[in-house]
């Protein structure tokens, strides 16, 4: 994956939190045991902390100014993109949000941008305090999705997938589904009722894979306002493999054998390697935003 150098980045879209001081509130979800039970539970990569009860906290948090200069300092065009890790997140950011716009606007409708927010450790959110142990996650009470940085490295060394920028690229797209499916009115499906295969949750999640697929599929080609072009120049076979190997990894059967070394799909919220590995190639085969309707 390659963005163009000469491309002007989007920081505003980014909220770079690392290293900031959380003001009140306190995270209950801890690493070890802690940790591991969220990531079985499935709260991993998905919707916010509040799905599962875990805590509650009315103290958002705020970035110094130090680290909100961060991104706005080093990440300023393409070129910084294809050569740091933080940067390309910013550019994936911007192309997601760039289709989507369009996407919506094609459709007669409105699309209202959410930032993604670095931290670091642990933060309060909308939805209640969270630990890195919980994995990516979107919340729709601040309509902002949360990422740790250091979860790509745990995506290679605790889950087993190979990595690579457009794994990351397919972890960040997932969450902006979820925030489509919170502008259309379908995350609220997710919420309540009884995990399993079919549930309601597994669907939505698929349904995030597969709009992940379709801004995948229309990355090259979505033309930035700024520039009228597209910001990623080239997406080849080897980096959709990568985002393929990363939805499987992160599939509900490979978690549990990894854990708890047993299967148990009566308690599945995000659905199997191979139907997250479906459901991501369904959206990039036929780029179409419609063929995501898991509840139809």
């Amino acid at each position: 994956m390659q963005f163009d150098d000469d491309a002007g980045l989007d920081t505003s879209q980014v909220q770079d939190q690392r290293g900031s001081r959380l003001p009140g509130g306190r995270a209950t979800i801890g690493g070890g045991l802690a940790g591991l039970i969220a990531l079985v539970a499935g709260l991993f990569f998905g919707i916010g902390p509040d799905e599962l009860g875990l805590t509650e906290s009315d103290h958002p948090p705020e970035a110094t100014a130090s680290s909100a200069e961060r991104v706005q300092e080093r990440c300023r065009t393409g070129q910084d993109a294809n050569s740091r890790e933080d940067c390309r997140i910013v550019a994936v950011v911007n192309s997601a949000q760039s289709f989507w716009q369009q996407e919506f606007r094609r459709r007669g409708a409105s699309y209202g941008r959410a930032p993604t927010v670095f931290f670091t450790g642990r933060t309060d959110t909308a939805c209640g305090a969270a630990t890195s142990a919980v994995g990516p996650f979107y919340c729709p009470g601040d309509r902002k999705v949360y990422l740790d940085l250091d979860f790509f490295r745990e995506l290679r060394t605790k889950f087993g997938a190979r990595g690579g920028p457009f794994a990351q690229a397919y972890v960040v797209a997932h969450e902006y589904g979820h925030h489509v499916q919170n502008l259309s009115g379908t995350l609220r499906r997710s919420q309540g009722g009884r995990p399993g295969a079919d549930s309601a949750s597994v669907k939505v999640e698929l349904q995030a894979d597969c709009y992940a697929g379709v801004w995948a599929r229309h990355a090259t080609g979505t033309p930035e306002e700024s520039t009228g072009r597209p910001l990623i120049t080239s997406l080849t076979e080897e980096d959709v493999r990568d985002g393929l190997d990363a939805a499987a990894a992160v599939g509900d059967d490979r978690i549990q054998e990894r854990f708890q070394g047993r299967v148990t799909p009566e308690s599945w919220t995000h659905g199997s390697a191979a139907q997250r590995q479906r459901w991501f190639s369904a959206g990039f085969r036929t780029g179409d935003a419609g063929r995501c309707d898991m509840f139809r």
